[in-house]
């Protein structure tokens, strides 16, 4: 792998495939380690774990930057069907329901605003001139506004579809420090008296795991935890397909690579009753799965271990910021202070103008509105 301290190329992008990609391992995790903003969701152990188990398209591919021949900027992506019709396709990152951020990796240092202009180069070339769409970038975030910055500069066209604040929590001095300066009071006091509900119930216990037989049982704890839940109800329980749940055995083991992993149990009397299944990378532990005992619901056992693990957090540091990795409407709205800006964007090369951005815009407004009506219907159902 050639030096990042040499004196390196002018950045070049190209669409490689991603089982290639997959042969630089140790270049892939460089990357990672180098990104200015880094999430777990791109790096090899996710995508891998994904292709191992069809929970990708087999021939899955990226936008790669790369200088003096080393990977620098990278972005998995597919192309779909356009939804303004005309037999066309869009571009779109990869995703899935356990990718909850698209930014691109790109490695900080001198030359970020090079490789960014590149690699929308390359995005522009990967969808053959086509439209992009966009869903979950942190447009806030050094990246998400790098990128629509050079995006800018190439001449694009760009419009939001749609957007969100995403609860995150940055650590303080100590979890007393947190505390005095919460906004919401009255919901820590809530969450104290259900914590003590459950103590009259029996002996509390937090239980941490990051590796070996203890992180086995920890995830079999949280797999049993959500297939007992609604989720499981629904078939929609990672345990309910074998696919799904060697996924996420795959996912959530430790690699020695630069993704750590953290599962939290909390436990009644030695019984599981609320687990939680983080990514850990870049100084950022990622709350990427969560399930609890449904019958114990108004004891909130769910919210008790996020507050259990917001003390943990501060007192053990292995992490410098908490991402919940939420949609809308989630519960650690009330917990966590801070917000990152998640949004839906539309982006539009130069000279794809057969139809206008702002009709795109209308059309993936339309659709959003029509899913949530339908979800709405369901839950009425």
């Amino acid at each position: 792998m050639p030096s990042r301290s040499a004196t390196p190329d002018a950045p070049r992008a190209a669409v490689e495939p991603i089982p290639a990609l997959a042969t630089e391992a140790a270049a892939w995790d460089a990357l990672v380690s180098d990104a200015a903003a880094p999430h777990p969701f791109y790096t090899r152990a996710v995508i891998e774990a994904h292709r191992a188990h069809g929970l990708c398209p087999p021939r899955l591919s990226a936008v790669v930057v790369r200088e003096g021949g080393a990977p620098v900027a990278l972005l998995p992506f597919l192309l779909r069907p356009d939804i303004a019709g005309l037999g066309a396709s869009l571009a779109q990152p990869f995703l899935s329901p356990y990718v909850t951020e698209s930014a691109p990796l790109v490695a900080g240092g001198p030359g970020f605003e090079a490789r960014l202009d590149a690699l929308v180069g390359g995005l522009a070339r990967a969808s053959g001139g086509r439209p992009w769409r966009w869903p979950l970038l942190a447009s806030g975030g050094r990246i998400g506004a790098g990128l629509l910055a050079a995006m800018g500069r190439a001449g694009w066209q760009v419009g939001v579809v749609d957007g969100f604040e995403r609860p995150v929590l940055d650590r303080r001095a100590d979890y007393d420090a947190f505390l005095a300066g919460h906004p919401h009071r009255s919901r820590l006091k809530d969450l104290r008296r259900r914590r003590r509900r459950l103590e009259e119930s029996g002996v509390l216990d937090l239980e941490t795991a990051t590796e070996g037989a203890a992180l086995e049982r920890a995830l079999g704890s949280f797999l049993a935890l959500e297939a007992a839940g609604w989720k499981g109800a629904a078939g929609t329980a990672l345990l309910c397909k074998p696919q799904t749940e060697r996924f996420a055995r795959a996912l959530f083991r430790p690699e020695g690579g630069p993704v750590t992993v953290r599962a939290d149990l909390l436990r009644l009397d030695g019984r599981a009753v609320a687990a939680s299944l983080a990514l850990v990378c870049g100084g950022t532990a990622h709350l990427l799965k969560t399930a609890y005992d449904e019958t114990l619901r108004a004891q909130a056992p769910g919210l008790v271990l996020e507050d259990a693990i917001v003390r943990a957090f501060h007192a053990e540091a292995f992490a410098g910021r908490l991402d919940s990795a939420t949609m809308p409407g989630s519960a650690l709205e009330s917990l966590y202070p801070e917000r990152e800006r998640i949004a839906e964007i539309i982006a539009v090369p130069p000279g794809a103008g057969l139809i206008s951005l702002e009709r795109r815009l209308r059309l993936a407004r339309f659709e959003h509105r029509a899913r949530a009506e339908a979800k709405r219907l369901l839950r009425r159902g």
